[in-house]
């Protein structure tokens, strides 16, 4: 039998090419016998710009800790996106208790028309243009999430076209049909 050469932890190779964002560090406090005990509470979004993300959360009583188990919890919780060229095959609504992320797509150059943690979250999913809403509650781990639950329910064009049972190409965008409007 021959030699086998030793593996290298693909681990490594996955975190140089995936983005990473610090989306909000909140100092959060425990009520204990003698008083109260402070930590941080880090949420962190990973994605890997070509369609799959994450988001994690991490406590620690020190800053980089809570970054790191929020990281790792992040890269655990990574998901696949169904994406457009650059943009979401169609419009969309996701809810996170009293936060409503609404997303539009948008056509080629628009960038993206979002804010705080929606803006991290489409930018490490590899969104390049997209309208986006945020409604209701302003809580930014909630936007985060609702903004994730949204994109995990998007379908391709194809996949909604069969749904529909219509063409795939009246279910796409109008910039991709030819640049009429049907509205």
């Amino acid at each position: 039998m021959g030699r086998r050469e030793p593996r290298k932890p693909r681990r490594d190779d996955d975190r140089e090419e995936l983005d990473e964002r610090v989306i909000d560090i909140t100092r959060v406090a425990k009520v204990v016998k003698g008083g109260r005990r402070f930590a941080f509470r880090a949420v962190v979004v990973v994605g890997d710009n070509r369609g799959r993300v994450g988001i994690g959360i991490g406590k620690a009583r020190g800053v980089p800790d809570a970054i790191r188990k929020g990281s790792e919890r992040a890269h655990r919780s990574m998901t696949n996106v169904s994406l457009s060229g650059t943009t979401i095959p169609h419009p969309i609504v996701g809810k996170r208790g009293g936060a409503v992320v609404f997303l539009k797509p948008a056509s080629p150059g628009t960038g993206v028309i979002a804010g705080g943690g929606v803006r991290a979250v489409l930018e490490a999913a590899g969104v390049h243009d997209i309208l986006s809403k945020s409604q209701g509650s302003a809580n930014i781990l909630n936007v985060a999430h609702a903004t994730i639950n949204a994109l995990e329910q998007l379908r391709s064009a194809e996949e909604l076209a069969r749904m529909r049972g219509k063409d795939p190409a009246d279910v796409q965008p109008f910039w991709k049909r030819g640049g009429k409007s049907n509205g």
